[in-house]
């Protein structure tokens, strides 16, 4: 008895000690762990639809189209390597084909893929002028070649933001470079050995034409080709001068400006064509009396060929053009055909776009001066 109450003190001792043992402080609570916010992918898209394809028969007037003609423009002009090299070999084996054979070739070789969209179809041609060795006053403006302080650089160097773009600059003594001056303080300043001198508003459409031939008083023909501009953008005249009330608006051709241009010749034209602040500069050569020469390095061959914008198609690609809806007074009601993309200019921007070669001399000139029709654009590709 006295044995078990030894063992019970024992024990409750034993316990009163086990309570006085300090226990260790409890570890501050920590926040919980935050989880990465969910990753948020993308909806999947589905994989852009091929472009959509239709046979040429189905394209506006193919049926009256001259196919021979058609053919033998795309055959003289196209590169034997790329995607139509093979094309191109195969209507170069051919040789000259008659219409229902070039019909049924390109319609074997080719399908169209229609542009969406609609755009302006306007047409050039290359010119021919008098020109004068000196000055007088009817041919007072100057013929200016390249500029030696005109240098081509990354347009970067003067504006951040257009970094990547060439651009026209003028070379200062100190070696510093400043934007290439405007039409306007370009022709104030004296011509430095020009080539040859021309009335003003034919030397303005030379310009605008990009290359022409000129003729000189004994006789003499030189082609003026384009070597530079001054990297101003290209500005048209005929808006402004239908907002002043020149020209009717439905009368605006090339003719009629530069006829108006001609009998304002002096501060009253000079005001209208300083509108457009880009100016070219050219190179002379004899003229061989062949066409000229395009900026795909290929000639032009008239009726067949166009200027587009770099930025959206190839050069020598085959498109169909559909022109209609004409703006212009005594324009030809539509303008559809096969043609090549060989050239570019300074107003042609955008990707349904398109400047069509019409030829030489001043019949190519009227025709070219009239149109600016609504414009639908195919392609053509490959089977």
């Amino acid at each position: 008895m006295r044995l078990g109450r030894v063992v019970a003190a024992i024990c409750v001792a034993a316990l009163a000690a086990a309570c006085a043992t300090p226990r260790p402080a409890p570890e501050p609570s920590r926040p919980p762990e935050r989880l990465p916010p969910p990753i948020e992918r993308p909806t999947p898209r589905p994989p852009p639809a091929p472009p959509t394809r239709i046979e040429l028969v189905a394209l506006p007037g193919w049926s009256a189209e001259d196919h021979a003609a058609a053919f033998a423009a795309f055959r003289d002009t196209c590169r034997p390597t790329g995607p139509l090299g093979g094309i191109c070999a195969s209507a170069r084996a051919a040789g000259p084909l008659g219409r229902g054979a070039a019909r049924v070739f390109l319609e074997t070789a080719f399908q169209a893929e229609p542009l969406a969209g609609t755009g302006v179809l306007t047409g050039y041609y290359a010119p021919v002028y008098a020109a004068r060795r000196a000055p007088d006053a009817e041919f007072s403006a100057a013929v200016r070649p390249k500029p030696a302080d005109l240098q081509t650089i990354d347009a970067g160097v003067l504006d951040p933001l257009q970094a990547g773009h060439p651009v026209a600059a003028q070379l200062q003594p100190d070696g510093g470079l400043l934007p290439y001056p405007d039409r306007a303080a370009i022709e104030a300043a004296p011509a430095d050995k020009p080539l040859a001198w021309m009335r003003p508003e034919e030397l303005f459409f030379l310009q605008i034409q990009g290359s022409g031939v000129l003729v000189f008083e004994d006789g003499r023909r030189l082609k003026a080709f384009y070597a530079a501009n001054n990297g101003r953008p290209f500005v048209g005249v005929a808006n402004a001068m239908r907002d002043q009330g020149l020209l009717p608006a439905d009368a605006i051709s090339g003719d009629s400006i530069r006829a108006w241009l001609a009998a304002h010749r002096g501060p009253q034209a000079e005001a209208i064509m300083r509108l457009n602040p880009r100016y070219a500069f050219f190179r002379l050569a004899p003229d061989d009396g062949k066409p000229p020469v395009g900026a795909a390095g290929v000639a032009l061959p008239a009726g067949r060929a166009i200027a587009v914008d770099p930025t959206y198609h190839a050069y020598g690609e085959l498109f169909w053009i559909d022109g209609e809806a004409p703006v212009l007074a005594g324009a030809f009601p539509h303008y559809r055909r096969l043609v090549t993309a060989l050239d570019t200019g300074g107003a042609i921007r955008g990707d349904i776009r398109a400047d069509l070669y019409l030829g030489q001399g001043e019949a190519a000139g009227a025709e070219a001066g009239r149109i600016r029709h609504t414009l639908r654009l195919y392609r053509l590709v490959p089977r």
